[in-house]
């Protein structure tokens, strides 16, 4: 183990659970098909001010599979690693379905949620995308990622990533491919029953970071989620698919940098 705020890795709730830094504690929930990793490259700014807590959620990357699962198991199983690990308050960041858990602890969890970043946010999916996740499901059960690795890299990230940035598409294919089929799947079920939080209840500090090319979390959905949040501020940015902390790694890193040491 190295000193305090060194990077450790830990099992809590049958999760890997990296943690780093030391001060107010900031925990970093991904989406689906993604890891921890998927915030690597904003932790240079992060882990120096914040005690920094980046789970894989059950059934992604190192964690545990989870034969089913449902966006309440997830926020539970959220619940009971922050007890675990003392944590009684804390800025929550949240991308795509780690978005939907994210403002769902900051309904029922008022007191302990102190300020919300969401990138790629949703509500819950709509009708038709439930029915695609479902669909996924199944094909990641029966066929494995590599086609859903495939496509979720063409369809999920700006032109401008796919013909500029090699980098980023490989490593965004790579998080997905490296998916345990089965805990994909589930999650994927997850998100299809997800229900939408009443964000009109949501009283922290808020910031929506959306791209201009997203086609899951469109800008025009971003603000309209916005317009139901008291006070929340909404950031396009320019040349940006869905994995914006990936593929717009510089101007992500700003906006954060804004939000929590800016002047407020």
């Amino acid at each position: 183990m190295g000193g305090e705020g060194a990077l450790s890795t830990q099992i809590i709730e049958r999760m890997a659970v990296e943690v780093e830094g030391a001060g107010e504690a900031l925990v970093m929930l991904h989406g689906l098909g993604g890891t921890s990793n998927v915030y690597t490259p904003q932790m240079t700014l992060l882990a120096p001010r914040f005690r920094v807590i980046r789970p894989d959620l059950p059934g992604s990357g190192r964690s545990a599979p989870a034969p089913t699962l449902t966006v309440s198991t997830l926020i539970e199983t959220v619940l009971r690693a922050l007890a675990v690990m003392g944590v009684e308050q804390a800025h929550l960041v949240g991308h795509s379905m780690g978005s939907i858990v994210c403002q769902h602890l900051a309904v029922q969890q008022p007191a302990m949620v102190k300020s919300l970043l969401l990138l790629g946010p949703l509500l819950a999916p709509a009708d038709a995308a439930r029915q695609a996740m479902r669909e996924r499901a199944a094909k990641a059960r029966a066929e494995g990622m590599a086609e859903i690795a495939d496509a979720v890299v063409k369809g999920a990230t700006s032109g401008d990533t796919k013909n500029n940035n090699p980098v980023a598409v490989g490593f965004i294919r790579e998080l997905l491919m490296r998916q345990d089929p089965a805990g994909y799947a589930s999650n994927c079920e997850a998100l299809a029953g997800a229900d939408a939080a009443d964000v009109a209840q949501i009283r922290c500090r808020t910031l929506l970071i959306a791209g201009d090319e997203d086609a899951i979390a469109p800008p025009s959905n971003v603000r309209a989620m916005a317009q139901q949040m008291m006070g929340a501020r909404v950031v396009v940015l320019n040349r940006c698919g869905h994995w914006s902390t990936i593929e717009r790694t510089v101007e992500v890193t700003a906006q954060l940098k804004d939000f929590y040491f800016g002047r407020r």
